[in-house]
């Protein structure tokens, strides 16, 4: 008998008879096949204003003396660019997924101590709680984190549209 997929939070799979405890996305393979699969869109939309953009690009951050390389979502050394991506969503509750957001006060680190002369883009897939897309959230909430010199930019996966959040 041929078998169906369940992608839910928690799922009973018959044939071994165990109790399966998934945290992956609804609707995706796996958290990083949606993460992978949102950053190839982040490419092709950058691509359509003109930001020709590698994946895994890796540049040299630190502070003070101390350097090490970071890899960077997309980039490019010319024009200098770094691109970091998110596809988090609101809990499927509608809460925040406020450990998530602690990866976004990662990402904004990491731009602070990357070279000046680096545009810096976070890409974030737009998802609306009531009004509130989770973007606009983290900057009301967590805005005294986020560099000046950062852009961020809400791409809307289904209209295939981005919308720069003002922070």
């Amino acid at each position: 008998p041929r078998r169906q997929q369940n992608r839910c939070a928690l799922c009973v799979d018959a044939h071994a008879g165990l109790i399966v405890i998934s945290h992956h996305r609804k609707g995706a393979v796996s958290n990083a096949h949606a993460g992978h699969e949102f950053e190839l869109q982040a490419q092709e939309a950058l691509l359509s204003i003109g930001l020709d953009l590698d994946r895994n690009f890796d540049v040299l951050v630190g502070v003070a003396n101390r350097t090490k390389n970071h890899r960077f979502d997309l980039g490019s050394s010319n024009p200098k660019v770094i691109v970091e991506c998110k596809s988090h969503t609101w809990t499927e509750s509608g809460n925040v997924p406020s450990a998530k957001l602690t990866v976004w006060n990662e990402a904004m680190y990491y731009f602070h101590i990357a070279p000046v002369d680096f545009r810096k883009i976070f890409f974030v897939k737009r998802h609306l709680r009531a009004e509130e897309s989770l973007a606009e959230y983290y900057v009301r909430r967590y805005g005294h984190l986020i560099p000046p010199d950062i852009e961020i930019l809400e791409y809307d996966t289904e209209l295939a549209i981005m919308f720069e959040v003002n922070h």
